[in-house]
């Protein structure tokens, strides 16, 4: 990413949502596609304006991940009264489908107007004293941001030369949490790991790797060892193993969870 696009992104110019995280195609959304991202934005923002808090985490179905047992593809948190609005979302996005990504704020219109799969939607409360923690290190962006601008969708999780969306929230909460600062991406996540954080595994069969067309400028195998790419269990960050995290340490405060556009009486499956 050159500086211009770096500074874009830091600056919080907010891209069209089509273009992040696909192939930069010129993508018009339908009046039906955003009217339904503007009411699930609404349906967000009247959820977070209940609870006092100055952040939380918010899941969205972006990519369609039932074949591996998942719902939510994508994370981020959502702060209360950034400098770009009432209700922000900063999170990491890949650079239409490139092995780059960046930092980048956007509404919570732009955040749910993606191409998504479907409108469904999670928030994810802390318990204070980790939302207020967490709010302070995400006040200090763009400094100490835990970022690596080389993206894959795969990434190992703990491995220094690739990091994705996920991996980067699990680091930067866990920069939170830990007693002494931290600043540097393997040290978070030790700390994540140390502190009960398990990354799922996803099965992704050589076959498929090779007929299914995975080779791709944002995959990159050759980030886990040999004999994980033989037994095709790759250890990866999801959105579900950070939800089972925040509940198995005690960091969850309240969780709401909308499908098809109705309020579940409890969380469904992640």
């Amino acid at each position: 990413m050159n500086r211009l696009l770096m500074r874009c992104a830091w600056l919080l110019c907010l891209p069209l949502a089509a273009h992040a995280g696909n192939d930069c195609r010129e993508q018009q959304l339908s009046p039906a596609k955003v009217a339904l991202a503007a009411e699930t934005a609404l349906l967000a923002a009247a959820a977070l304006d209940q609870r006092d808090a100055p952040v939380a985490l918010i899941a969205r179905v972006g990519t369609d991940l039932s074949k591996q047992g998942l719902v939510y593809s994508h994370a981020g948190f959502v702060v209360r009264d950034h400098p770009r609005g009432r209700w922000t979302v900063v999170h990491l996005l890949n650079d239409c489908g490139s092995d780059r990504s960046g930092l980048y704020a956007q509404g919570l219109v732009n955040f749910f107007s993606d191409d998504l799969v479907n409108q469904d939607l999670r928030i994810v409360w802390f318990k204070p004293d980790f939302a207020q923690r967490l709010a302070g290190r995400l006040q200090q962006l763009p400094r100490h941001s835990l970022h690596h601008p080389r993206y894959n969708l795969i990434a190992r999780p703990g491995g220094r030369n690739y990091q994705n969306s996920t991996a980067w929230l699990v680091e930067m909460m866990a920069s939170a949490i830990a007693d002494k600062p931290v600043y540097d991406r393997a040290t978070a996540y030790a700390f994540a790991r140390g502190d009960g954080f398990i990354p799922d595994t996803i099965h992704v069969p050589y076959t498929k790797r090779v007929l299914g067309g995975l080779f791709t400028a944002n995959v990159d195998f050759t980030d886990h060892p040999v004999a994980t790419r033989l037994s095709g269990d790759y250890p990866v960050v999801t959105v579900r193993s950070i939800f089972r995290y925040l509940d198995s340490a005690g960091y969850t405060e309240h969780v709401r969870e909308w499908r098809n556009g109705r309020l579940m009486s409890t969380p469904g499956p992640a």
